[in-house]
């Protein structure tokens, strides 16, 4: 990128920033969008692993635009605190609009997820934004280790394989059709320019949707595994750059195409658009804080996505800053 392409990415950072900060200043019965017609009933959000970083961030500016937040987190205390937190910097800026609860939720255990959406619908009926931040990256600068690809993989990929399983059906019906954000990267791409599949047969059925099948994502990332336990594994042939991470992410952006396709021919009334994301290169624990962007930053795209307005939204595609980009 360019000096004149970086100041343009730059200027639209602040600009958003401005964004959320002016939004502070807006009465809350003028922050309605698509979910007007659901009044007086608040449009409910569920976000997992909130309780700091871009979660954090997301359900903060949910919040701030009227919706009811489920702040899910794996850690009660950190949870809590989150929520607290969200509640007392509200309460500081004389906002009394902001609506937000912690629920416990480990998206890697079934039973943690069924119970969850049970609570879910028992508490409040469904739900009508889900966004899938829950995730883990062990790696740091140069590092390239697969030590921990097991749990990288049962986080990022089954995790939310697992929450869209069981929150889908939970998704209340409206006019202006519910939400599923799925935070990803683009290290996550079949064919980027630092990182891509070098098995050219598998790249190729990952990039056309009419090869796409759990079968086949599904067995890519077990694949991997079982190489990294017999110690098999080339970066020739998976992605160069923090291969574990890197192979989740590719399998919920395929994943995200594939549900995508399920979701297309529902009936107006229970339409859901899910899309993925690449928040960028944030200043959070995952990354060391040594990201070049700040969580409000990096959130962004995420809320953008699930405030679209239904005559532009979308459905199985990938952002970046608010710009549509490949897989």
């Amino acid at each position: 990128m360019g000096k004149k392409g970086k100041a343009a990415a730059r200027e639209r950072r602040e600009q958003r920033r401005q964004e959320v900060t002016l939004l502070r200043a807006v009465p809350y019965e003028l922050r309605q969008r698509w979910w007007d017609g659901l009044a007086p009933a608040r449009a409910v959000a569920v976000v997992t692993g909130a309780n700091r970083g871009i979660g954090y961030e997301i359900s903060r500016q949910l919040a701030l635009h009227g919706l009811h937040v489920i702040l899910a987190s794996r850690d009660a205390s950190r949870g809590q605190e989150a929520v607290e937190s969200l509640l007392r910097e509200a309460a500081e800026s004389g906002d009394t609009s902001v609506d937000v609860e912690w629920q416990q939720l480990d998206v890697t255990d079934a039973a943690s997820v069924e119970a969850f959406a049970a609570w879910t619908a028992r508490t409040h009926g469904g739900i009508h934004v889900l966004v899938n931040n829950a995730g883990v990256n062990f790696n740091r600068g140069a590092d390239n280790s697969v030590e921990f690809a097991e749990q990288v993989i049962e986080t990022n990929y089954f995790g939310t394989k697992r929450m869209i399983e069981a929150m889908t059906p939970l998704f209340k019906p409206s006019l202006y059709g519910g939400r599923i954000v799925n935070v990803s990267s683009r290290l996550g791409r079949a064919d980027g320019r630092r990182n891509r599949i070098g098995d050219a047969i598998l790249k190729e059925k990952l990039l056309t949707d009419d090869c796409l099948s759990e079968e086949l994502i599904d067995g890519m990332v077990m694949k991997f595994l079982e190489q990294v336990k017999q110690d098999s594994w080339s970066s020739i042939e998976w992605p160069q750059m923090y291969t574990d991470y890197s192979i989740s992410k590719l399998a919920v952006n395929t994943y995200t195409r594939l549900v995508a396709r399920r979701l297309s021919d529902r009936p107006e009334g229970e339409k859901i658009y899910i899309n993925c994301f690449c928040p960028g290169w944030v200043k959070t624990a995952m990354t060391g804080w040594e990201g070049n962007i700040s969580a409000e930053e990096g959130a962004d795209t995420a809320v953008w996505l699930a405030l679209l307005p239904q005559e532009e939204a979308t459905i199985g595609k990938f952002f970046a800053e608010r710009r549509e980009i490949s897989f």
